[in-house]
């Protein structure tokens, strides 16, 4: 008989490669599986990671009793309302000036610049500003002291001329206020005390 016309060496060969697709695809799935699996996995790892660095950091250290202290500043509102109290003062008399307040620790809280105002009169105003808190005195006190003590003048951000107001909460320096521009040093501190009466009311 031929072989080739035995219906079951037809079947035999026929459930060979069906088989073999059958196993193909099974491997495939496990793999593809695994994969996913691993991918999965992965995910979850990269997700735990940084908790688990966060856990590991050490804790925030808390400061002692003792060991901090509490200031007192003026807040931004009450600074421009300072301000704008010695530019209008200055503008009532018409008189073009700079005006700056500045914090406890000098820096600029607020600054002003008149129309018609000096160039000069910018950097002027934050100096005598700077100084008046720095003494807790007008500026015009402190030019007095240049006499027995005349290297004041060369401390950095300081000048010593009249134009400098301080701003005082219970008796402590909390702002300085500064005015610059006018024909005297004594018009630029009347300008300056009119921004810190301005705080008073």
């Amino acid at each position: 008989m031929n072989p080739t016309s035995n219906p079951s060496s037809h079947r035999s060969s026929d459930a060979r490669p069906a088989a073999s697709r059958r196993g193909r695809i099974l491997a495939g799935t496990a793999a593809a599986v695994a994969l996913l699996g691993a991918g999965t996995f992965g995910a979850v790892s990269a997700a735990a990671a940084p908790a688990a660095a966060q856990a590991d950091a050490p804790a925030a250290t808390s400061v002692g009793k003792g060991l901090t202290r509490t200031t007192t500043h003026l807040t931004l509102a009450a600074a421009t309302q300072a301000a704008q109290a010695a530019l209008d003062a200055a503008k009532k008399a018409d008189r073009q000036v700079s005006v700056a307040v500045v914090d406890r620790n000098g820096s600029v809280l607020v600054q002003l610049r008149g129309d018609g105002a000096g160039p000069q009169s910018y950097e002027s105003a934050v100096r005598k500003a700077y100084t008046a808190v720095s003494w807790n005195a007008p500026t015009s006190e402190l030019v007095g002291r240049l006499g027995q003590a005349p290297t004041l003048k060369d401390i950095p951000g300081t000048l010593f001329l009249a134009g400098g107001a301080p701003v005082r909460a219970e008796g402590a320096p909390v702002a300085g206020i500064g005015v610059a521009g006018a024909p005297s040093g004594a018009l630029d501190e009347q300008f300056a005390e009119a921004g810190a009466r301005a705080l008073g009311k």
